[in-house]
């Protein structure tokens, strides 16, 4: 076999990806670009991905992993990228560009990377409603990852937990949270690094394996929980999870304090630019809608007209 072929498909990371439906054919794509034969999707953007795969690849064989590991740093620009758009609402943009992340890192034998993005592609998965395909994508990215610290597996597992979830199936779902919630105390007894997979995110995780099981007032306990260890600069998460937080609490019927927790998401939402933070305000209007008899839901009715544009309404 010849030592670019033998590149490809000699790292492990790709076997994995066999259970990722299309997986094939991304690594033909892949070899295409090994041999020069790789043709144009269309759009700019990706093309500089493509053309940033080209030079990984070659590198790779002219000089060997070492040099071409440092390339790897395309790859998160990639998936960051994907992640963005599936922030805007923009999935098949975000598909594609999280196919050239896996690509890019599997040149690069960039192992991080190439977990982060399938795990990226389960929630996206999970946006879409997607229960299976989520597993599929959550499974993968723990399976490649063998090696993995305390912190990655919580983080894995936790998604695993959330997708399990999503698809009904609840004996899968709570062995794959009690086991986030074990190594997350392994990685937090060895420091708290900031940026990671940290308790916040844990527990928005069991929030949403509680509240996909039927268990709602256990989904907004664990939310408030997780609101309340969140790093303050996140904040486009915070007005996310607090807005849902809030649409939680009305199921319950607690609808003063899911005004109070919708406001505080309002009053930030003008800070954030996120297509998915937009839908949730759209979904406190609708909401709250019916139950402006009540002053504290008419009083944020109100402030929401004003802040939102029309078309939010």
């Amino acid at each position: 076999m010849e030592p670019s072929r033998r590149g490809v498909l000699g790292v492990g990371l790709f076997s994995v990806a066999l259970t990722v439906p299309g997986w094939p054919d991304v690594l033909g794509r892949l070899e295409a670009f090994k041999t020069g034969r790789a043709t144009r999707i269309g759009m700019p953007e990706v093309d500089m991905v493509i053309d940033m795969t080209a030079k990984v690849s070659e590198l790779d064989d002219r000089f060997g992993g070492r040099h071409a590991r440092p390339m790897a740093a395309a790859s998160d620009l990639s998936y960051l990228t994907g992640y963005m758009a599936v922030d805007e609402g923009l999935h098949g943009l975000a598909q594609r560009y999280y196919v050239k992340a896996l690509e890019l890192a599997g040149a690069a034998d960039d192992h991080l990377t190439y977990c982060t993005t399938l795990r990226g592609m389960s929630v996206q998965a999970i946006d879409l409603g997607h229960g299976s395909k989520a597993m599929a994508l959550a499974d993968a990215a723990a399976a490649a990852s063998p090696a993995a610290g305390p912190r990655m597996r919580a983080f894995l597992a936790g998604q695993q937990a959330h997708s399990a979830a999503l698809f009904g199936d609840r004996a899968v779902a709570l062995r794959h949270i009690r086991e986030a919630e074990a190594e997350m105390d392994r990685a937090e007894s060895r420091g708290k690094p900031f940026g990671s997979y940290d308790p916040s995110s844990l527990n928005y995780h069991v929030s949403q394996v509680r509240h996909e099981l039927g268990d709602v007032a256990g989904s907004v306990e664990a939310m408030e929980h997780s609101d309340q260890l969140r790093f303050g600069v996140y904040r486009r998460a915070r007005v996310r999870h607090r807005a849902t937080l809030a649409e939680r609490q009305l199921r319950l019927g607690h609808l003063e304090a899911a005004c109070r927790t919708w406001r505080t998401a309002l009053d930030e939402w003008p800070m954030v630019q996120s297509g998915r933070a937009d839908d949730r305000m759209r979904t406190m209007v609708r909401l709250i809608k019916p139950h402006t008899g009540n002053a504290h839901a008419r009083a944020l009715y109100d402030q929401a007209r004003a802040m939102l544009p029309s078309a939010m309404h």
